[in-house]
């Protein structure tokens, strides 16, 4: 994580313009390298947008190819969350994160197989829909609210990470105020997507996702050949070093298999299946055997790339070992500083725009997300004529935009966690109303009193709050990590089988 301490240790070394004049390259040519990059996403914008309309926006008319979407959801997927804090994760738990990796392939197995065929019969634009017709009025506001909620503390965080970068490795040496810096990386999001929308963005994720994995790809090389170890010979190194480690089976440990497990694979039912941003995506499929097919690769695919960031964690922590280089005390900082400070130029200017494109490759379309969400769950969107429909569209793009830039604010003013561990921990409190509102209307027949709802989501939120504050205390020393989501969702499962006693069909 960029975070006060991290900006503390780049002034007590250098600054990372100092550094770029250490390696002979002027910082203006950085200036160019990131302002050729958002031409590309303007220009892919204005290619992507001709002739687009609101539906256009929305859905992209349907017509996506699905082996764009799912490449282009993997740097939605990750995000500059995973670029940074993954690798640093690898010094304190090792590999053990691998196992909620290995459970992301029973969430898409249900994602693809249950929820799709779902939104595809229906037709939805907002995945939240499906609570109105099932539960009714409350409970589709209360679901559409947590996922605004939810996304939006999300892409504050995401974007964050990149303004931070930006900020203090460059923008701040010619006296630009860190609030400048994020109104600049939020506005450049909104002027690339605010025309095509969702059609944009499942092209300019595929290029940010490229360029992720480049970053990722030549920092491996650059440690492989500065360690002497051949790309053979690296699954040997790594674990030789005691950074391999995956499973963890002591079952009061936060990292313990079955925990992770299967908190992997409810995180990617909620965060992947009950979330508009990342279904808005497999909703522009042409079909839902083309979403299902993108859902199995994209998956898949996920396999292998954590395999790659949680080796490239291993290699850092080599790397600073055999040069005695002080790690440091917030591990969310290692890859930034050894990329900026250590590495060529080349791996530096890399590592700048892999995590620009991971950042924006999640945050760009969280904001279309939260504008859909918006007009389509609150604003009754479909009954207005086209004109007003853009009209409205824009200005919720913009006040959204808004919104983002004064989280990231807050943010920045009270954070003190690592942004991964962060991120999953608001998740698991507001994720998990959605989870036990979509078990319920999918595994019961049952109808429920409406307009308890909010009631009962709010309560299964102060629930898991307080168990996971006193766990250790009340459980014999238990510890919750990510399984609190699972525990938040079976509350609020709980509390709307409660309302349902003694309900006859025309109560709800």
């Amino acid at each position: 994580m960029v975070n006060d301490k991290f900006v503390a240790n780049i002034r007590k070394k250098s600054s990372f313009l100092e550094s770029l004049n250490h390696k002979n390259m002027s910082p203006y040519l950085v200036l160019t390298l990131l302002s050729g990059y958002f031409i590309v996403l303007l220009l892919i914008s204005r290619f992507t947008s001709k002739g687009s309309n609101t539906n256009t926006f929305f859905t992209a008319n349907r017509q996506s190819p699905w082996y764009l979407v799912a490449f282009g959801m993997i740097g939605a997927s990750l995000s500059g969350v995973t670029f940074i804090s993954v690798p640093g994760e690898v010094g304190a738990s090792q590999f053990t994160y691998y196992q909620v990796v290995i459970g992301y392939l029973l969430g898409y197995f249900v994602v693809a197989k249950v929820l799709l065929p779902l939104y595809y019969r229906m037709q939805l634009v907002s995945i939240y829909g499906y609570l109105e017709s099932r539960f009714g009025f409350w409970s589709y506001k209360t679901g559409a609210f947590f996922f605004l909620l939810s996304r939006t503390i999300g892409t504050a965080f995401r974007v964050f990470l990149v303004a931070s970068v930006l900020h203090f490795g460059l923008l701040q040496n010619w006296g630009l105020p860190f609030g400048l810096t994020v109104f600049i990386t939020i506005f450049l999001i909104w002027i690339y997507t605010f025309r095509g929308g969702i059609k944009t963005i499942v092209y300019t994720d595929t290029l940010q996702t490229l360029f992720m994995l480049l970053a990722v790809a030549i920092s491996i090389l650059i440690i492989q050949k500065e360690l002497d170890i051949s790309l053979m010979s690296l699954p040997a190194a790594i674990s030789e070093s005691g950074y391999g480690r995956i499973f963890e089976w002591d079952w009061r440990s936060g990292q313990n298999f079955f925990k992770q497990f299967f908190s992997g694979a409810f995180i990617v039912i909620v965060m992947t299946g009950l979330d508009q941003d990342m279904m808005q995506k497999n909703l522009t499929c042409r079909s839902l055997p083309e979403a299902q097919k993108n859902m199995l690769w994209f998956s898949l695919s996920l396999l292998l790339i954590n395999l790659m960031f949680l080796a490239l964690g291993a290699l850092l922590f080599m790397y600073a070992g055999h040069h005695d280089i002080a790690v440091p005390s917030r591990t969310d900082d290692l890859y930034p500083m050894l990329a900026i400070d250590h590495f060529s130029t080349l791996a530096g200017v890399f590592f700048i725009l892999g995590i620009i494109a991971a950042a924006y490759s999640s945050a760009d379309s969280a904001l279309t997300a939260l504008t859909t969400s918006f007009c389509v769950d609150f604003l009754q969107f479909e009954r207005k004529e086209e004109a007003l429909r853009k009209r409205t569209r824009i200005v919720v793009h913009i006040g959204f935009s808004f919104l983002v830039l004064v989280v990231i604010m807050i943010f920045k003013a009270l954070n003190d966690e690592s942004v991964i561990n962060s991120l999953f921990k608001i998740a698991g409190y507001t994720y998990g109303p959605l989870l036990g509102l979509f078990s319920y209307g999918l595994f019961t027949k049952k109808p429920l009193r409406d307009k308890w709802v909010p009631l009962v989501c709010t309560i299964s939120i102060i629930m898991s709050y307080l168990l996971n504050l006193n766990s250790e205390q009340w459980l014999n020393g238990y510890k919750f990590g990510f399984e609190l989501l699972i525990v938040n969702g079976f509350f609020t499962f709980t509390g709307l089988w409660l309302l349902s006693l003694g309900v006859r069909p025309s109560e709800n």
